[in-house]
């Protein structure tokens, strides 16, 4: 259910006077501040206990406001906002001068989207006719919601949960539609080299080769411990606090037996039947198409970490590239279980 027009007002009132505001987008929550103000912003890296080289993303009303937070844009980033925006594309490049180094994690670029949600674009809009704060940039930071090494949430009880006291209103927007969060590409090298893909998600490499003739780079998994070149990039990432263990579909009901005959209690993340009834005492079944399954992802998790479980066992999803997201996200987790990261939508 979408807040009354009151709570919008009252939003962009915290928000210009340098308070958090928890807000969902069309891929996860996240928890805003006034992106021009590093006093805001800062707050943001308390709140989640967020290491401060990790840089955050900025929500945009319009790619109109594109320039206030780039220099030397390419032809192309116009184009794929063209397409793309609003939508769950995150653009990264080079920062204006006015930027503020603590959103970009001390880098010279900046992650920038337009969000899909209707409350998100409701909130940026109504923030940018307010006068956008500080220098009247209008953009709104906002990594997901959530504290550092937990699991994105997608609804607004995942932010009480996480936050509770730490932000001082949420929206509730309902469930998220995407689930997952936003497909990154980075363009700071300009028109003379092709773009790189640095985190899959719902906009696909084919998508963005129909807007700028071919197909992205496919950026590398990043050490677990270089600085964050972007949100999400770690090799531990999106994880539970519970272990969490991929097994193909082939090997899901021999695994499973082994560990119930050692004494072992698992939960189970699966999208196909298991080979036999009650082989877990805590199962989660998930669609089997991809965008379903994404958007339900991390609320499983979620359920699955508050099972009292000593293993979360996940089927592996198809090697297909409609898949690609997921699997990340999934290889993701279980790397970083015990030792987690946090992320951007």
């Amino acid at each position: 259910m979408l807040p009354e027009a009151g709570q919008i007002d009252r939003a962009v009132a915290l928000l210009q006077a340098g308070e958090l505001v928890a807000f969902p987008t069309e891929t996860v929550y996240g928890l805003g501040a006034d992106a021009a103000n590093p006093v805001a912003v800062a707050r943001i890296f308390a709140a989640k206990g967020r290491p401060a080289d990790h840089p955050l993303i900025v929500h945009l009303p319009a790619d109109g406001y594109l320039d206030r937070w780039a220099s030397d844009i390419p032809q192309f980033a116009w184009e794929l906002a063209e397409a793309f925006w609003p939508g769950p594309l995150t653009l990264i490049l080079k920062r204006a001068a006015a930027v503020p180094s603590v959103v970009t994690g001390g880098q010279n670029s900046v992650g920038l989207r337009v969000p899909a949600h209707p409350l998100a674009l409701d909130l940026l809009r109504a923030y940018a006719r307010a006068g956008g704060g500080l220098g009247a940039m209008c953009g709104i930071a906002a990594p997901s919601a959530n504290r550092f090494g937990r699991i994105s949430p997608t609804e607004a009880a995942h932010v009480r949960e996480e936050l509770g006291d730490a932000v001082r209103l949420i929206l509730d927007g309902g469930r998220c539609d995407i689930g997952i969060e936003s497909t990154i590409l980075d363009l700071t090298a300009g028109d003379a080299l092709p773009p790189r893909l640095l985190r899959p998600g719902r906009v696909t490499p084919e998508q963005i080769a129909t807007v700028i003739g071919f197909l992205p780079e496919v950026a590398g998994r990043q050490h677990a411990d270089a600085t964050p070149r972007v949100p999400g990039s770690l090799a531990a990432h999106y994880a539970p606090t519970t272990p969490l263990r991929l097994v193909s579909t082939t090997r899901l009901g021999g695994v499973l037996d082994a560990l119930q005959h050692a004494g072992h209690r698992c939960a189970v993340l699966c999208h196909g039947p298991l080979p036999k009834d009650g082989a877990a005492p805590v199962l989660r079944r998930l669609p089997t198409d991809p965008h379903a399954y994404a958007q339900a992802l991390y609320a499983a998790l979620r359920e699955l970490d508050q099972a009292a479980a000593e293993l979360i066992v996940v089927e592996d999803p198809p090697a297909t590239p409609a898949w690609a997201a997921v699997a990340d996200r999934l290889r993701r987790a279980a790397t970083g279980s015990g030792r987690n990261e946090d992320s951007d939508g």
